[in-house]
C-alpha cells in the first residue's frame, strides 16, 4: 500500500496524478524560454503590459462567452519567437485560466 495518494497534474484541464507538481506527459511541456525571446520580457515588456491592461481590463474570451472576468496576463496572439510584435493588434488581454489553456494548447519553446 502507497505511504500517500497522487496528486492531480497542476497543469489546467489535465487529469494526470503524480506524487510530484506535474504528471510525466505535461513534464515534455515544461521547458525554458529560448535565449532570444526571454531577452524580450523584461522592463520594457512590463510597461507595454500595463498600458495594455488598462485599456483592456476584462479577458477577452471571457467576454466573448458573456463572463466579465478581469484579465490579468497579456498574450501574444503570434508569439515572438515566430516574428510577432508588441503592437495592439497582436496582443490579447486574458485571465490566468485562458491564457493557461492557449499557451497548453499550443506546446512549443516560448
Amino acid at each position: 500500500m502507497p505511504d500517500r495518494i497522487p496528486n492531480v497534474c497542476a497543469t489546467p484541464g489535465c487529469p494526470g496524478r503524480t506524487f510530484e507538481r506535474y504528471c510525466a506527459a505535461c513534464k515534455a511541456y515544461q521547458t525554458q524560454r529560448d535565449p532570444k525571446t526571454a531577452a524580450h520580457y523584461g522592463r520594457r515588456w512590463r510597461k507595454v503590459r500595463a498600458v495594455y491592461l488598462s485599456k483592456h481590463p476584462l479577458c477577452a474570451l471571457c467576454e466573448a462567452a458573456g463572463k466579465l472576468v478581469p484579465a490579468t496576463e497579456v498574450h501574444h496572439i503570434v508569439a515572438i519567437a515566430d516574428g510577432g510584435d508588441d503592437s495592439d493588434q497582436n496582443l490579447q488581454a486574458l485571465c490566468k485560466p485562458c491564457h493557461s489553456k492557449i499557451t497548453f494548447a499550443s506546446p512549443k519553446v516560448y
